[in-house]
Formats: structure tokens, C-alpha cells, sequence
């Protein structure tokens, strides 16, 4: 297994911040976003990392930023190595898990986009028979694929919980225009990835996408359709009714499910053999999508 990387300094730069996963270093010019292999769940970030988890991050990103550049730019200036040497020096860390991006100001809003009904949209569906406030058929049960794909924005929280609002909600926060703008953006990137990948086995049931603007250029920004920000089921072992396998962290998330843990920090540590699967499932969910 390859080196695994939880925490990254790079000498003579500033750090602007560190995320989740990400750290992010203020070039002047640019950001340098670069991928830990750092694993949140339930919003905690966990004490094992993943191994190769940043690259695969990184070059998924990449990936479906260059594939959904004609439906919205973003925010990708470049992902060459040798490129980002010649800005901030030779950094072994770097190597695979590093983008040059454009700066920009982001929208304190996720962008979530469901075509099947999983996590917290089954949880208010049985509730209310709703989603984010969006009234669905009746008698769906949990996996069923949505009549149409729908917009489900979130709060972006800081620390703690992220919290599903409705789309007026979006709106009183971004301004009409500005949520129109990133509900169509969002869907048309979602339908275009889903068709994608169900050519190469795998039913993307929703993703987060976070939009920036450079100006007044909307930007696709932050990582894209990735097995962090999205849920990856197997086409062929598809069954609604119930959880289905997949090639993201839902695996640690079912891990955890299974511990008295409260989700509220410190997470628990990980079995070598949960985090050696883990690492092998994002692994295949690149090999499946690019190749």
C-alpha cells in the first residue's frame, strides 16, 4: 500500500485553510488545492486516512471537470505535476494529488442533486413524502429511482451538520437569479454524468457540487463527482428496497452504523481491513469511470 497522507504542509507557502480533506494554499494568482487522504463521516473527520484516497480525488476531479467543461466552466487551471513544480518547488506530496484553481467567491450553498431516493431524502420521504419540501410519488421505497433528477440544496456548515433547505429557502440566501442558475447548472452537470457512467456500471444516485464566481462567471468549483461528494452503486447488483452496495464511503458510513458512536468527534479508528476495502473501492470507482 502506498504512503497515506493525513496531514500536509507545504515549506513557503500559506496555508488559507484546512478542510475536510483539502488544503488549500494562497498563491497570489491562484489557490493550490491539494487532496489529503483524510476520511470525514457523519461530518467528523476520522483518525485513519485512506491510502490513495487524495489521488483518486484529484484525478476523478479532473476527470469530470474536463468532461462537463462545456456545460459550465470551472474552476480547474491545471493538474500537471511538472506544472505546479515549477510554481511552489519539487514537493514529492504533491505528485498526484494537487490542482492549480482559479480563485473565486464561493456560494454558502451545496448543491445536491438526487435521482434516487437515499440518506436523508429516504429519511424525510418516509416522514413526509417529501424531499427538501419537494413532494414525491407515493409508495416509493428506499434506492427507488426518482421520476426525474431534483435539486436539493444544503446549508454549507463549517463545523458540525449540514442542513437540507428547500429550494426558496436557496433562493433567499443566493438571490432567484443566482439559484436558478446553479439548480440548472447542477442537474444538467448530474444528467450528463449519470448517462456517463451507466455506459461503465455504475448508477451515480446523487452528488454535491459546490459553484463559485469569478466575476459574474459561474464556476463549477471545490472537487467533482467523486466518491466523497457522490453515492456510486453497481449497476448490476441493483435493488430497490434497501441500501445497495457501492464504491464510496457508504461502506465506512454501514462500519459505523454498526458502533455506539455518537458522530460527534473524536471519530473512531478504523480495522486495517475497512480501510483497506475502502481504498480498494475508490480505486475501482476510478478505474470504472476514466479508465
Amino acid at each position: 500500500m502506498t504512503t497515506a497522507y493525513s496531514q500536509i504542509e507545504i515549506p513557503g507557502l500559506q496555508k488559507l485553510k484546512s478542510g475536510k480533506v483539502r488544503e488549500v494554499f494562497d498563491l497570489g494568482d491562484a489557490l493550490l488545492f491539494v487532496a489529503s487522504d483524510r476520511l470525514s463521516a457523519f461530518d467528523v473527520v476520522l483518525p485513519d486516512p485512506i491510502p490513495d484516497k487524495g489521488r483518486v480525488l484529484t484525478a476523478l476531479s479532473e476527470f469530470w471537470f474536463k468532461k462537463t467543461a462545456h456545460i459550465v466552466p470551472n474552476h480547474l487551471l491545471t493538474s500537471s505535476y511538472a506544472a505546479i513544480a515549477r510554481r511552489v518547488g519539487d514537493h514529492e506530496v504533491l505528485r498526484g494529488r494537487s490542482m492549480l484553481v482559479r480563485k473565486c467567491r464561493p456560494l454558502p450553498v451545496e448543491c445536491i442533486v438526487r435521482g434516487y431516493l437515499s440518506g436523508s431524502g429516504w429519511k424525510e420521504y418516509r416522514q413526509s413524502g417529501t424531499v427538501c419540501g419537494i413532494k414525491l410519488p407515493a409508495g416509493l421505497v428506499e434506492s427507488s429511482q426518482l421520476p426525474k433528477p431534483i435539486f436539493t440544496p444544503s446549508t454549507k456548515a463549517e463545523t458540525g451538520h449540514d442542513e437540507n433547505i428547500s429550494f426558496e429557502q436557496a433562493a433567499e440566501i443566493l438571490g432567484v437569479a443566482v439559484a436558478g442558475q446553479v439548480r440548472d447548472a447542477a442537474v444538467a452537470v448530474y444528467q450528463f454524468a449519470r448517462e456517463y457512467a451507466a455506459q461503465r456500471g455504475i448508477i451515480i444516485a446523487d452528488t454535491k457540487f459546490e459553484f463559485g464566481f469569478d466575476g459574474a462567471q459561474l464556476l463549477l468549483i471545490d472537487e467533482a463527482l467523486t466518491p466523497d461528494s457522490s453515492r456510486f452503486w453497481p449497476a448490476d447488483q441493483y435493488r430497490p428496497g434497501g441500501p445497495q452496495p457501492s464504491f464510496d464511503k457508504q461502506y465506512v458510513r454501514d462500519y459505523l452504523e454498526t458502533l455506539s458512536w455518537d458522530k460527534k468527534p473524536p471519530g473512531p479508528a478504523l480495522p486495517p481491513e475497512v480501510v483497506r476495502r475502502t481504498s480498494e473501492k475508490y480505486l475501482e470507482a476510478l478505474q470504472r469511470l476514466a479508465g
